[in-house]
């Protein structure tokens, strides 16, 4: 009841913002000015400033550490979308809380969710949601080129006399993707194929798994809004010791209280598992990390993955 309550006040707030606002309305010529582009994660917002370049102004909604799976929309965010030319968000439900701010946002502005630009038959299905499918798109990266190319095509439909300019952007980006990936692959590869076991704080790297051939144990489930009860915990740490993994991971975006409290568990039962290092999963990393950017968010974590699955 609670929550039909909220969903209520939230709709009845976006609602009141919107009307109070000004709307900037796209003009037929965007030459003139830049586009007022709003993303809400870190990783569409790398797309749009490599696509988009000179032409775009971008306000990212999710920074360092904000998990999307339970972030609400502020009073402030509602006044920046209201004011956007665009808004790409990730879509496939990984922005939950977000759900009715932009079904409000939807025909009064361009709403774009990118990685439902993508083939359902590439998609992953979801082990929670029955008919949906995993969102954490951005781990495979052949597949977050494909909303690299959403985002390219909807820059163009709105500003078309720059389209050479984002084709020409976008074919750099996507070189460089083509390389991240080659270096994701070979990395993975350095590792003998019965240690390619990933565990992790929740289920978000299935299609990391499925692109370089590990196998992915998350504690909590795709979204991070149910917790995990003790027989999780002991499952996984059942299944760790079986297996002798020497390595487990955190992830920036999620509390670290639940895989410590498996390592405990697996100590319990007298075999030692170190925390191989922080993964960034729904979250890019603060300015200067050298997270900061897609690429490298990506080699961080295939890095500290490959360094701490290989220490004797």
């Amino acid at each position: 009841m609670k929550k039909i309550k909220f969903i209520g006040i939230l709709f009845i707030l976006t609602a009141v913002l919107l009307a109070a606002c000004e709307v900037v309305e796209p003009t037929a010529d965007l030459t003139e000015r830049e586009i007022n582009v709003v993303t809400t994660i870190g990783m569409i917002a790398d797309i749009v400033e490599n696509v988009g370049g000179e032409r775009v102004e971008v306000s990212n909604l999710m920074g360092p550490g904000i998990d999307p799976h339970l972030y609400k929309a502020s009073e402030g965010d509602v006044t920046r979308m209201s004011r956007a030319d665009v808004i790409f968000y990730n879509g496939l439900l990984l922005e939950a809380q977000m759900g009715e701010v932009l079904a409000q946002m939807d025909g009064r502005i361009i709403t774009v969710a990118v990685a439902e630009g993508i083939d359902p038959s590439q998609l992953l299905p979801s082990e929670e949601y029955e008919g949906q499918y995993d969102p954490h798109v951005w781990f495979d990266v052949q597949l977050w080129m494909i909303a690299a190319e959403v985002v390219r095509d909807t820059l163009i439909d709105m500003d078309p006399q720059s389209q050479a300019y984002y084709e020409q952007n976008a074919a750099d980006y996507l070189s460089q993707l083509e390389t991240l990936h080659a270096y994701v692959l070979d990395r993975a590869n350095a590792v003998p194929e019965a240690q390619r076991v990933l565990i992790t704080a929740h289920d978000a790297f299935q299609y990391f798994g499925a692109a370089y051939n590990f196998d992915v144990r998350g504690l909590q489930g795709i979204s991070t809004e149910a917790e995990a009860g003790t027989g999780d915990i002991r499952d996984l740490a059942e299944f760790i010791v079986e297996r002798e993994i020497n390595a487990i991971f955190i992830e920036t975006s999620v509390p670290d209280r639940n895989i410590q409290a498996v390592q405990a568990a697996v100590q319990s039962r007298g075999h030692d598992v170190e925390i191989g290092g922080e993964l960034y999963s729904d979250a890019m990393g603060s300015p200067g990390s050298g997270a900061d950017t897609y690429d490298g968010m990506v080699r961080h974590n295939i890095d500290t993955i490959v360094n701490a699955l290989l220490e004797d």
